[in-house]
């Protein structure tokens, strides 16, 4: 990207002074005629550089004159410009400083370069929630993060079925996923995780905790969801595949289960299907999660999952008649 490659110029003209315009190609990795055109342009846009020729020569900044975005590399201040204030920031009382950092970075750099980061943020946006799922109201988000900062203990109240229960918790992290955020906190000597939705109340305590030195919040909640996820696989289902339902497989189910489960499947019969077992969930789900390969599956056993993959596929066919 353009807009990179003019604000790495910047800094390495910060940290160099000066340079030959050979040396400033080859650090960027461009042509000198490349780097040509890359120097004019920010002259253009009232950066205060000017060239040398001779012995001593080069490209050279006015002295004194910074670009203020010292400790940034060039992809970041870029990327700060362009992302604007995310909702979920804003949601943890974090968007006046991004707003802050947004309004430093837009007002240091050239406006060539913040015309190219407008440009980024209006061609790439991240849309975390799953399609016809909407976002969760999650009313304490905000105290809940206090609480996370400040390392304090929280006292909540937490609607768990048609009751609530009280806990004492030492709140580690917070994690958003799918739209949804979850509390990650320590209790007595277990960590835990709470649907931030659920929390009907919560009071911030007087007390500090100290965070356990080796605990790590992204690889925590990953080895908690791929424990959750394999709790719920429960059933070996065997099952036939015809050549277009072994390549569907992983886009029907978890991919590393179906792609564990083809590796050990044997050879084709002598239709061309495929034999594999698979630990699926509960017969009724396993059998609208098997729906999906349509006629390219057929369900050996248990007979549960047998009978529900066929009762499903029977009422769908009586609607469609």
């Amino acid at each position: 990207m353009r807009a990179e490659r003019l604000v790495a110029l910047l800094f390495t003209l910060q940290s160099r002074r000066s340079a030959t315009v050979p040396e400033l190609a080859d650090a960027l990795g461009v042509s000198e005629r490349t780097m040509h055109r890359d120097i004019a342009a920010l002259q253009a846009a009232g950066v205060p550089l000017w060239t040398e020729t001779g012995r001593y020569g080069g490209v050279r900044l006015v002295e004194g004159w910074r670009t203020r975005l010292d400790g940034l590399t060039s992809r970041e201040a870029v990327a700060i410009f362009a992302m604007g204030v995310p909702r979920a920031l804003a949601e943890l009382g974090l968007g006046t400083a991004v707003s802050a950092a947004h309004a430093k970075v837009s007002a240091t750099l050239p406006a060539p370069l913040r015309e190219q980061a407008q440009h980024l943020a209006q061609r790439f946006h991240l849309d975390a929630p799953d399609w016809f799922k909407s976002e969760e109201d999650a009313e304490h988000l905000a105290t809940i993060a206090q609480s996370v900062w400040e390392q304090r203990r929280a006292a909540i109240t937490y609607r768990r079925g048609d009751h609530t229960v009280e806990r004492l918790l030492e709140p580690l992290g917070l994690v958003l996923k799918a739209g949804v955020w979850y509390l990650v906190a320590r209790i007595e000597h277990s960590i835990r995780t709470y649907r931030v939705s659920k929390v009907t109340a919560v009071e911030l305590t007087d007390e500090r905790f100290e965070r356990p030195a080796d605990f790590d919040l992204a690889g925590w909640w990953q080895r908690s969801a791929t424990q959750f996820e394999r709790s719920l696989q429960r059933h070996p289902v065997r099952l036939r595949l015809s050549r277009w339902g072994v390549q569907q497989l992983p886009q029907v189910l978890d991919p590393d289960l179906a792609i564990a489960a083809l590796d050990a499947a044997g050879p084709p019969d002598p239709e061309g299907w495929v034999e594999v077992t698979v630990d699926l969930e509960e017969p009724a789900i396993a059998a609208s999660m098997l729906l999906g390969l349509g006629p390219d599956v057929e369900v050996v056993e248990p007979p549960a999952v047998r009978a529900a993959f066929a009762d499903a596929a029977r009422r769908m066919a009586d609607r469609h008649r």
